[in-house]
C-alpha cells in the first residue's frame, strides 16, 4: 500500500524554472531575454496598457454625452401576477413582499406593475403604483395604499 506520508511526484510533471543570467550555457545569458537597451530591458520598465505611444487618448478623444440623476429613485418592481401566492382578504406590505422573495433589497423602495391579472381581493401598501396596477387591484375588489418614501 501506498504511503500518504512519502508521495513523491512523478519525475518530469513538473518543468524546473528557468534560470536567467546565469551563463552561456543556460541560453539566457548577459540580457537574459530582454534585447538590447530600451525601456522593456529595464527593471520596471513597464507600459500601461492603455499608453498609445503619446498620442491622445481613446477616452479623451471621445466626447462626453449625458449625465448622472443624482435624485433618481430606483424601485424593485413586482408585477400584479405575482401577488395571487397571497391569501384572499390579506394585507400585503414591503415586509410581506420581502418574506415572500418578491422583493430582495431592504432598502430600495416597491413599485408594483400591471404586468398579469390579479385573482384575489387583497389590500396592498406599496411606495408607488402604475395606473394599469392601481386599476386591476381596484378591479379585484382589492385596495390601493400607497405609503411616503422616506
Amino acid at each position: 500500500m501506498v504511503d500518504l506520508a512519502k508521495l513523491e511526484k512523478n519525475s518530469g510533471s513538473q518543468k524546473e524554472r528557468r534560470r536567467i543570467g546565469r551563463g552561456v550555457g543556460s541560453g539566457y545569458h548577459k540580457t537574459g531575454g530582454r534585447g538590447h537597451k530600451g525601456q522593456k530591458s529595464r527593471s520596471g520598465g513597464t507600459i500601461p496598457v492603455w499608453f498609445e505611444g503619446g498620442q491622445m487618448p481613446l477616452q479623451r478623444r471621445l466626447p462626453k454625452r449625458g449625465f448622472k440623476n443624482i435624485f433618481r429613485v430606483e424601485y424593485e418592481v413586482v408585477n400584479i401576477h405575482q401577488l395571487n401566492r397571497f391569501a384572499e382578504g390579506e394585507t400585503v406590505d414591503v415586509e410581506a413582499l420581502r418574506a415572500s422573495g418578491l422583493v430582495r433589497d431592504k432598502n430600495a423602495p416597491v413599485k408594483i406593475l400591471g404586468n398579469g391579472l390579479l385573482s384575489r381581493k387583497i389590500t396592498i401598501k406599496a411606495h408607488k403604483f402604475s395606473a394599469t396596477a392601481r386599476e386591476k387591484i381596484i378591479q379585484a375588489g382589492g385596495q390601493v395604499e400607497e405609503i411616503a418614501l422616506a
